[in-house]
């Protein structure tokens, strides 16, 4: 039976309404009442949607102190080095895009023979600089889990605060066929208009999508993230920073507990395999080789316990296989391992005796046509 000759429970018949009643003024302003509450509900429905996600970045980070650090890591070992990592304790795992090797890691990941759950891992990489105006933003995360074959990140970094002019990529093919993304041509693709706001908005909407746990930050001094934190709707769990005996940064850690942000060091070791001649051995130090003989352990693995007793987290880069172990100081649990060595007051003093602020990583020697001094 039509609806407009339906008949009520009573028995009463329902007459049909005319043009003139719908129009009439008490009943547009019923539907525009109604129309509201269907908007708001949809409103509402969307938020809180948005909200789940933003509460599961907002709560606290859960991520493992000690990772394994993917620079350098070549196609040829990738399968090996994941493994092995995965058979021994290892469940943090830090890539980047412009490593070159986030196709054959995801491939390492998919095979990976250790029976180790996804949910156990903890992957983390970051945004090249030149994606970073909002609406490369996303693009970029999905090349990226595309190559890594995941579904989402744990962790995603603004890997510098500088942008570059954009370069063009194709999102179905996995992996890079060149290294443009990683060229600033000394400093002249920098671009000067892309605002770190614009990209930090973006950042959140990915977190909002569920394509992200968390988004942080690296390589960000702590005037940048003072200002980031004044607009930000999520903030930034991590801070990625060099940090090793010779630049202790100790005045961004202190800023850093005091807002809740994480500190996680990369090259915790002084970056041996990358520095140029000429450069400081921080693993040649006397006074750290003095210190760690006294404890019976090796100079890196004395660099790891400084870092993890100040309170950072570290990401050590290593595919030999005895190196992984030694530098391996903590469990997934976050627990010391059995007979770890604890360092002494006077220990870390003396190690805070070595602070040059001496860093490997340098961008205004990579950018000299438009020097941005990130540091300074």
């Amino acid at each position: 039976m039509p609806l407009s000759r339906s008949s009520s429970a009573g028995g009463r018949k329902t007459k049909k309404l005319n043009h003139n009643q719908l129009t009439s003024p008490r009943s547009c302003i019923i539907i525009s009442l109604i129309s509201v509450y269907i908007l708001h509900s949809i409103y509402n429905n969307r938020q809180r949607r948005m909200i789940n996600y933003t509460s599961l970045a907002a709560a606290a980070l859960h991520m493992p102190k000690i990772g394994l650090g993917t620079l350098g890591v070549s196609s040829l070992e990738a399968r090996s080095v994941i493994n092995e990592a995965l058979s021994m304790g290892y469940r943090l795992f830090d890539c980047a895009p412009v490593y070159f090797n986030e196709k054959e890691i995801g491939d390492a990941f998919h095979e990976a023979t250790s029976g180790v759950p996804r949910a156990d891992v903890f992957v983390t990489s970051k945004l090249a600089c030149p994606f970073h105006r909002p609406e490369h933003v996303e693009p970029a995360l999905r090349k990226t889990l595309n190559d890594l074959r995941l579904g989402s990140l744990d962790l995603f970094l603004i890997h510098w605060p500088v942008a570059f002019k954009y370069v063009e990529f194709d999102p179905s093919v996995r992996g890079w066929e060149n290294e443009d993304i990683d060229e600033s041509d000394e400093g002249n693709l920098i671009d000067p208009t892309v605002s770190l706001r614009d990209t930090w908005a973006a950042m959140e909407e990915l977190v909002d999508k569920g394509l992200v746990k968390h988004i942080g930050v690296a390589n960000f001094p702590a005037i940048l993230l003072h200002d980031l934190l004044s607009y930000s709707r999520i903030p930034p769990a991590v801070d990625q920073v060099e940090i090793h005996p010779y630049n202790q940064q100790s005045k961004l850690l202190a800023y850093c507990k005091s807002r809740n942000i994480a500190v996680q060091a990369y090259s915790p070791l002084g970056t041996p395999g990358y520095k140029e001649t000429g450069e400081p051995d921080v693993l040649s130090d006397p006074i750290l080789k003095e210190i760690a003989g006294a404890h019976g352990i090796s100079v890196a693995q004395l660099c790891l316990q400084w870092s993890l007793q100040r309170g950072c987290h570290v990401v050590a880069k290593s595919s030999n296989k005895k190196h992984m172990e030694e530098n391996l100081l903590m469990n997934h649990k976050n627990e010391f391992v059995t007979g770890a060595t604890q360092l002494s007051s006077d220990d870390m003093e003396r190690i805070a005796s070595l602070d040059r602020s001496y860093r490997f990583f340098r961008p205004e020697d990579w950018w000299k046509d438009m020097p941005v001094p990130v540091f300074h």
